[in-house]
Formats: structure tokens, C-alpha cells, sequence
């Protein structure tokens, strides 16, 4: 049995989930969410989410955690929401939004300029003797994930001198460099 998968997901007040066919739908004040799914059973008892499987097939049992996390994600996602932060480290390095234009300054020889979803809201912190961070937040855990390492991607950190976009609070493996 699936440790994860055989705990019920309990529905905060606010929250609506509805099952049809092979899709779940999770409404919440910050949003609506859907989910389809397969090999599993999703029901909604008592202000809980319960997800079952019939049988001990592998793929079963590899899909009964999977979609618990899911529904778990969104559930989280439409009323408390997901915030990551990313943190630039180097000199020169900045950012600046417009809207949901982010606008980065990593060292090459232009900016970077970048188009965010219109689910992702995005705010820069940027206060003198202090890196520059960023603040993704949204209902979707996975857009916001995506987002953030599509712009950790752009100048990932670098192991001498720590140079880099970097999420707040990660720690990165450091190089002596060469011995003179």
C-alpha cells in the first residue's frame, strides 16, 4: 500500500472538488484547477478526497501516490496558493518587472526580457546592500516551478564564486578553485 496515496486529502473551507469521468476540477478562491487521471478511483467523502486502487499492478501502484500528491497540490494551491523566490547573486545583476514583463540583467550583453503567464503574479525586491529577488506566486504549483527554472536556467550558479540565480535558501557546493 502506497503511504502517501492511502492518506485522505481533507477540503478546507472555500474549496469545491468535483469528479467527472477521469477529470477533477478543484475550485478555490485564488482559482480553478483540473486534473485528469487514470488507474485510480478519486472519491469525495465527508470533506475529504479519498484515492483508491483496484488492484497491486505496478503501474497502479505507481499512480496511487502520484495522483494523491496532485489533488493534495491543488487543493494547497487554490487556497493558500505557491510562492518560490529566486535570489540574484553577482555584481551588476538585477531585475525589474512591468506587469508580467520581467526584465533581467545577468551579465551578457542584453537584458532579459521575459513574458510570464497571466496566472503567475510576479513582484522584484530590490534593496540597496542586498541581492535582488524575485517573488513567484500562484495557485499552480507546477507553472510556478516551471517558470522559476526556466529563470534559474538563464545563469545557474556557478561553484567558485557562487555567481548566479539561485532559489532563496538553496545551497550551493562551493569549489576551492586553483592553489597558487
Amino acid at each position: 500500500m502506497s503511504r502517501i496515496g492511502k492518506n485522505p486529502v481533507a477540503i478546507p473551507e472555500g474549496v469545491t472538488v468535483e469528479v467527472k469521468d477521469n477529470l477533477i476540477t478543484v475550485k478555490g478562491k485564488l482559482g480553478e484547477l483540473t486534473q485528469d487521471f487514470e488507474d485510480v478511483t478519486v472519491k469525495v467523502e465527508e470533506g475529504q478526497v479519498i484515492v483508491e486502487r483496484s488492484s497491486d499492478l505496478k503501474n497502479e501502484r505507481a499512480k496511487h501516490g502520484l495522483y494523491r500528491a496532485l489533488v493534495n497540490n491543488m487543493i494547497h494551491g487554490v487556497s493558500n496558493g505557491w510562492t518560490k523566490e529566486l535570489e540574484l547573486v553577482g555584481v551588476g545583476y538585477r531585475a525589474s518587472n512591468q506587469g508580467q514583463k520581467l526584465d533581467l540583467a545577468l551579465g551578457f550583453s542584453h537584458n532579459i526580457v521575459l513574458d510570464l503567464a497571466p496566472e503567475v503574479k510576479v513582484e522584484t525586491v530590490s534593496e540597496k546592500g542586498k541581492n535582488p529577488i524575485i517573488k513567484l506566486t500562484s495557485h499552480d504549483k507546477q507553472l510556478v516551478g516551471q517558470v522559476a527554472a526556466k529563470i534559474r536556467g538563464f545563469r545557474k550558479p556557478e561553484p567558485y564564486k557562487g555567481k548566479g540565480v539561485k532559489f532563496v535558501g538553496e545551497q550551493i557546493r562551493r569549489k576551492a578553485g586553483k592553489s597558487a
